[in-house]
């Protein structure tokens, strides 16, 4: 059984909330393991700029960067190949050290998690002095540089890791909050992205002190009661989220991007059924099954659609996840003939644990997916390409990014 944990809903009055935060992580680990790279400007990845160094970002590179625009802003950079192996490999060894330094961790990404070390200050000592211990081992043991910051809520903490970046510890006191919150840009609060951060500045918003000053029916007005409400709350400091233990994801995706060139029909019902195979893979490993099948398209204008379809009985199964998403392609194949198509992706949501499932009579040979977890298994020990589609053979599937556990 799966549960999950997290403290009562009491009002914190210590930061004791770590955000802990590898620094420039794929490129780090590529730093790590070739010391001719430290020092130098490292890109990780070709046509997209998957990470990049410090020493690459002073130059103003930035991911995702389309890379002749980032060689064009540093063409000293060294270009590496990512290796996902290894960095899954160091993902799960810095996780081993954040789950040894208290149970009650919750992971973000692979390269990022929140950790509750409150309660530990007889045994470990203050969040402090946690939190350096913390980034000393994971520097000697793992190789690697990572950022924390110490608060009292987890949206400070976080913000408190960014300020602090690189290879930093930033502690805010609560006495202090709004001391530090308030002269940042309104870009450091959760939610605020490009088109919001856009329309703030158009009306005089610059820092998270000025949205503090409005009041939340004037910032209504300008960004709608919602978002107001949650961004008026961050900007005084207030998020009553607690750290989570086992929070499972509400929904497992993919998705691939496939350029501008047109594809006809059978390419991309080919990158869809490797899209399938691989997010099968990852719900079985979960035990979890899935209702609602989602189909995600973005065109060559950049703008996007999605189809969805759910079905009545739960499922894990490949093949009928496969069948449904098919039939959304198929809906969907006049409208990428007309309007070309950049990426595919598919998501499954709706989700269960697989021991909700009530098998339905009459069932058929392979009711249970027995079929698909002993390819599981296969390609668990020889490796993903021991057992494919035929389909696939001699098709480039993209890469696999490191994640956490689903």
């Amino acid at each position: 059984m799966f549960v999950s944990i997290s403290h009562p809903a009491v009002p914190r009055t210590e930061a004791t909330i770590l955000h802990a935060d590898l620094d420039s992580f794929y490129a780090s680990v590529e730093q790590r393991d070739d010391p001719t790279l430290r020092g130098r400007p490292v890109l990780v990845g070709g046509g997209v700029v998957l990470a990049a160094s410090y020493e690459a970002k002073a130059f103003g590179v930035r991911s995702p960067m389309n890379g002749r625009e980032a060689l064009r802003l540093c063409p000293q950079a060294v270009v590496v190949g990512p290796r996902m192996s290894a960095y899954s490999e160091a993902s799960k060894a810095v996780f081993d050290i954040f789950r040894d330094t208290t149970p009650l961790v919750e992971g973000i990404s692979v390269d990022e998690a929140f950790l509750d070390v409150g309660g530990l200050r007889k045994i470990a000592g203050s969040p402090s002095d946690i939190a350096e211990k913390l980034r000393k081992r994971v520097r000697d043991e793992v190789g690697l540089p990572i950022t924390v910051g110490i608060a009292r809520t987890k949206f400070l903490a976080k913000v408190a890791s960014a300020v602090g970046k690189p290879d930093g510890l930033l502690l805010v006191p609560p006495e202090t909050e709004l001391e530090f919150l308030h002269p940042l840009p309104v870009e450091r609060l959760w939610g605020v992205g490009a088109v919001t951060a856009k329309n703030l500045h158009e009306h005089g918003i610059r820092t998270v002190g000025q949205i503090a000053e409005r009041n939340e029916s004037a910032l209504s007005s300008i960004l709608g009661q919602a978002s107001s409400r949650h961004l008026y709350a961050l900007s005084w400091a207030r998020d009553p989220r607690h750290v989570q233990v086992g929070k499972r994801r509400r929904s497992i995706g993919s998705q691939r991007a496939i350029g501008r060139r047109p594809r006809p029909p059978a390419e991309l019902d080919a990158i869809v059924v490797g899209i399938v195979e691989r997010l099968g893979k990852r719900l079985r490993a979960a035990h979890r099954v899935t209702r609602t099948i989602v189909l995600r398209l973005r065109f060559d204008d950049f703008t996007r659609a999605t189809r969805s379809r759910t079905v009545f009985e739960p499922t894990a199964r490949n093949d009928l996840i496969l069948q449904v998403a098919r039939g959304l392609l198929d809906d969907a194949l006049p409208l990428i003939a007309e309007r070309g198509c950049t990426l595919i992706g598919l998501s499954l949501s709706n989700l269960d644990d697989d021991n909700a499932i009530q098998l339905a009579l009459p069932f058929d040979a392979d009711s249970n997916g027995s079929l698909d977890c002993t390819i599981d298994s296969l390609r668990d020990r020889f490796g993903s390409a021991a057992v494919t589609k035929a389909v696939l053979i001699g098709r480039d599937q993209g890469m696999t990014v490191p994640m956490l556990p689903d």
